[in-house]
């Protein structure tokens, strides 16, 4: 009778990663990518005006492209962002408004998630340094809480993430645009 060695096999969790854009996932793919299956998640529909919608999603589907990760790509419903923000057009960047449009689409991203099988969603949202990771982890936790599934928290910023993914973005030729991308935060940066 031969003996043979039982490896026990570990299945690695599936992942629907969030992305706003290429450029900040790129970090936050190296620093997950050996310890879940991802698959990338483009749902940004508060993206104005379209034309800048459309480079992003290239640049994404570029990226997608160049590191064999799978990408989903959810509806541009722009309408729909601004009926959500309707009564918060004046907040200020970082304010009630981005919070709705974060819960926008980390919500989306769950229901895509649940659809696709995947246990554990996250978003690349706090690795900009104008995005605050203590305001959109608990909105990723209770969305998730609803759809029985994890959410990864991450402040992906920190340990120099940032500098990270923009070091990455410049050596891979990728766009990075200057605001975060709905009207009022273009606005913001043309009259600060």
């Amino acid at each position: 009778m031969v003996e043979t060695d039982v490896q026990s096999i570990v299945e690695t969790e599936s992942l629907l990663l969030h992305i706003c854009c290429a450029p900040c996932a790129t970090e936050v793919i190296h620093r997950l990518e050996n310890n879940y299956d991802i698959i990338g998640f483009f749902y940004n529909p508060n993206i104005f005006p379209e034309k800048e919608y459309q480079k992003r999603l290239i640049e994404v589907q570029r990226l997608s492209a160049l590191w064999h990760l799978p990408l989903d790509v959810g509806e541009y419903d722009h309408d729909r962002f601004l009926e959500m923000v309707k009564g918060l057009e004046k907040e200020p960047e970082g304010g009630k408004r981005c919070q709705v449009c974060y819960r926008m689409r980390l919500e989306q991203t769950a229901m895509k998630a649940k659809g696709n099988g995947c246990q554990v969603i996250a978003t690349t949202l706090t690795i900009s340094p104008h995005k605050r990771a203590a305001v959109i982890n608990p909105i990723g936790r209770e969305v998730c809480s609803q759809y029985g599934l994890r959410f990864l928290e991450g402040d992906w910023k920190k340990r120099d993430g940032f500098k990270h993914s923009v070091e990455i973005s410049k050596g891979l030729g990728l766009y990075r645009q200057d605001y975060c991308g709905c009207e009022f935060s273009l606005r913001e940066r043309q009259h600060p």
